[in-house]
Order: structure tokens, then C-alpha cells, then sequence
């Protein structure tokens, strides 16, 4: 097996990794590289924190395992090999009327990263997490057997594996349900609203299936948790969008651009360009769902620096409290960026480890100073006492002791990855930092 050398980092650019890396392209020379000792499994490296990194180690890449390897234009199944990403897949389901039931935020993220992370879409309260649509998925071991996983046969495999961050072996393959796309366009609805409750009552009335709220996580006092509410559903249109050029960001930007009074210029900018009254416009699907993906490598607009993201999930009873103590907070560090997204979450999660559960997730950028840690414990704490959780693909400042509080089910995640992965070949800085395979 090749590896070679080099450095890796997380989506935030703050966690890095110097490992043997190797992309294999066959099944054959990726049980070669696990036979050779421990890795952690990763695919786009689009997790914010270290969830996909093995610093001294080894780290398997899957990215050029991206087969397609049967699709079912009738019943809406498709299966692929887990380093596709999925918005390669999204370009071959749409001609056909289908599109992933669940889309996260980029489309850089592959398959098997979508299933690892159990991510969550604009339309969780309908569709669920993207595992609930796995119909099966083969899992190898470090022997290099693979083993078939389906809610019918070896369902609590399955649940270990879904939202289990790579740690129960590599994903070769999964099968999953689709969603009827009747348009390759999106009809959106952005309206701006004054404040948190505002925005909130807007995201818990949305009529559309997918909904999504850009925050002013800068706005203090009154404005507190102002933002820009969008709603959609598919248009009533055919029209094929044409292919938009994307661009990349060539150099790391300096500091100052994450200087408070930019942030709170830009997030003031960006709150007023939509009209008070609001404004409908169709957008092709694809810049609904990864509306930063046309500007590659967006992340070095952080600096050399880099940054972290922040998400949580508060349950709906002590969500609106919570949410405005965390924005007043973030909005009094200066540590935010422009980007934060709120969203309305239902009851669907697909595993053990998995984030989603019904209430409101909030996701804030953060510059990676100093500050920032001290911020995010206390930001952790509140979340932790109303019964909410954080998110492991965007981790990078959460405790051992945390996790462990907001994720009931992880001594059930321990024994099923120990049954998996008895020697613990398949492990990450993430689980090394929060203890996520070590005995209660």
C-alpha cells in the first residue's frame, strides 16, 4: 500500500494532523491499508474539528472510492461506493427526478462521511437524519471482512455505525433512499425578522418542507438573533440551471477581516439586502442546498488561523431562553463570524451517537482566539444543563466529561464499536479527546 507523508487539517484549519495518508481505489488495496495497522477513516475532511485525523498515525482517504453501483429509477434507491460525494450524486439524480433525501450543508461531503456523521438537512422535521434513509451498508473490518448492515440483520451494528464518526470500521458501500425532485429549481421565500422570537415563530409556522435561517450572531439588545428566514419548496418551473463557473480563494486572508466592526458591518449588509417586505426568487437547488460551495476553499477566509464552528441542539422547551443567553453571549465576545444558521430540528436521528433530537440547533462560526474556549465551556454548559447536545462533526472545543452528559446512549455506542472493532484499529484524535471508545 502507497501512503504517503503529509499534513491534514479539519474544515476549521485550527486541528491538524501530520500522518501516512492512502487513497485507495479498490477494495482490494483498502483492506491492504488497514491491514497494516490503525487509521482513522475519512473522506471530503469536512468535519470542522479532528473527528477524521490521526496525528502520528495513519489516515485512509475515500474519496476515489466513488462508484455508482446501482440505481433504482422506479422505487427511488440508489447505491454507490462511500467516497461519492453527494452533490456528484445529487448531479446524477436530478436528470432522473430523485435527489438524497437529506443533503447537508456542502456537497463536498461523501457518502459514507454523510452516514458517519448522521448529518441533517433543511428538511429534518419531515425526512429525518440522513441515516434513517440508509436501506443497508457494508462495513469492512481491519481483517478486511465486510459484513452487510441493515435495520433487518445486525440493526444495532447499524445504529453503532450510523453517527458513529468512523469508528466501528470503513464504510465501503451504502444504499439509500431517495426523494422525488420534480424540479432542478428551488422557489425560496426570505424575509427578514427582527429578533430571535421572531425568527423562531417563523421557522416553528414555515409551511414549506425545507426552511433555514441565517442569524446576525453580532446583533445585541433588541436585535438580538435578528436574521433572514428562508422557506422553499420546488419550483414550478423545468428549467435546467446552467452550470455557474465556481470560484477559490487563493491565499489566506489577513486578521483584520474577522475584525469585530467588518463582521458587524457585513452582517449588517447582509441582514438589509432583502427588502422589508420580502422577496421570492427561484435558485437552482444546488445553491440552495450548498450555497458556499461555488467559492472553493472558503475556509482561508479565516486566516492562517483558522476557526471553529459551534453547534448545539436545545430542546424546544428551553430553547428560546437558552438560544438568546448563547447569542448574547457570542455577540459580547467578538469572536463571531458572519456565518451562523439556525434551524428548526424534529425527533429523526439514525444512531447512537447521532446529533438531531426535536428543538433548535444553532451553528455559529467562530475566530480561533483565545477566548473562543473559555466561551464555548460556558456555552456547553448551559446547552448541557437544558438537555441539549453538540455536534461531533463540527467539534473542537467540547470535553470528554460533556460528551458523556449529552449523549445517553454512548455506553451502548462503546459496547457495539468493542464487538466491531475488538482491538480498536479504527480511531481518531476525536475519540481519543473525549474518550469515545473507552469503558465507562
Amino acid at each position: 500500500m502507497l501512503w504517503k507523508q503529509a499534513e491534514a487539517t479539519g474544515w476549521g484549519r485550527v486541528h491538524r494532523a501530520t500522518a501516512a495518508l492512502a487513497r485507495p481505489e479498490r477494495l482490494s488495496t483498502l483492506a491492504a491499508a488497514l491491514a497494516e495497522g490503525p487509521v482513522s477513516m475519512a473522506g471530503g475532511l469536512r468535519a470542522y474539528g479532528d473527528a477524521a485525523l490521526n496525528d502520528g498515525g495513519r489516515i485512509v482517504l475515500t474519496t476515489r472510492l466513488d462508484r455508482l453501483l446501482d440505481f433504482d429509477g422506479a422505487g427511488g434507491e440508489v447505491e454507490a461506493e462511500a467516497g461519492v460525494a453527494i452533490g456528484d450524486l445529487l448531479d446524477f439524480l436530478l436528470p432522473h427526478g430523485w435527489m438524497p433525501a437529506v443533503s447537508p450543508g456542502t456537497g463536498f461531503a461523501t457518502l459514507g462521511g454523510c452516514i458517519a456523521a448522521d448529518v441533517h438537512g433543511k428538511n429534518h422535521g419531515l425526512a429525518g437524519s440522513f441515516g434513517q434513509h440508509v436501506r443497508h451498508l457494508h462495513l469492512m473490518d481491519a481483517a478486511g471482512k465486510v459484513r452487510k448492515l441493515s435495520p433487518a440483520r445486525e440493526k444495532t451494528a447499524l445504529r453503532a455505525t450510523i453517527g458513529g464518526m468512523g469508528l466501528t470500521g470503513a464504510i465501503v458501500s451504502a444504499r439509500i433512499g431517495l426523494l422525488p425532485a420534480p424540479s432542478q429549481m428551488m422557489e425560496v421565500d426570505e424575509r427578514r425578522m427582527p429578533d430571535l422570537d421572531a425568527l423562531m415563530d417563523g421557522l416553528a409556522s414555515a409551511p414549506t418542507p425545507f426552511s433555514v435561517a441565517w442569524i446576525d450572531a453580532t446583533a445585541k439588545g433588541l436585535a438580538t438573533g435578528r436574521g433572514v428566514l428562508e422557506e422553499a419548496d420546488f419550483a414550478q418551473i423545468s428549467d435546467t440551471p446552467s452550470a455557474r463557473r465556481a470560484l477559490r480563494v487563493p491565499l489566506d486572508a489577513p486578521g483584520a477581516l474577522l475584525a469585530p466592526p467588518v463582521v458587524r458591518a457585513f452582517n449588517s449588509a447582509y441582514f438589509h439586502r432583502i427588502p422589508e417586505a420580502g422577496r421570492t426568487r427561484n435558485r437552482p437547488i444546488r445553491d440552495f442546498f450548498y450555497p458556499l460551495d461555488r467559492l472553493h476553499d472558503w475556509n482561508r477566509l479565516y486566516g492562517k488561523r483558522g476557526f471553529h464552528q459551534v453547534q448545539y441542539v436545545v430542546p424546544e422547551g428551553d430553547a428560546r431562553e437558552v438560544l438568546h443567553t448563547c447569542l448574547t453571549e457570542i455577540a459580547a465576545s467578538g469572536l463571531a463570524a458572519p456565518l451562523a444558521v439556525l434551524k428548526r430540528l424534529g425527533e429523526g436521528r439514525g444512531g447512537m451517537l447521532s446529533f438531531p433530537m426535536a428543538g433548535y440547533t444553532l451553528a455559529v462560526d467562530l475566530a480561533a482566539r483565545p477566548a473562543a474556549h473559555p466561551l464555548a465551556a460556558r456555552l456547553t454548559a448551559r446547552v448541557v444543563e437544558a438537555g441539549g447536545r453538540v455536534y461531533l462533526a463540527k467539534d473542537a472545543l467540547t470535553d470528554a466529561a460533556s460528551i458523556a452528559a449529552m449523549y445517553p446512549d454512548l455506553d451502548a455506542f462503546r459496547a457495539a464499536a468493542e464487538k466491531l472493532d475488538p482491538e480498536g484499529r479504527f480511531i481518531t484524535d476525536m475519540a481519543r479527546r473525549l474518550k469515545l471508545r473507552e469503558a465507562a
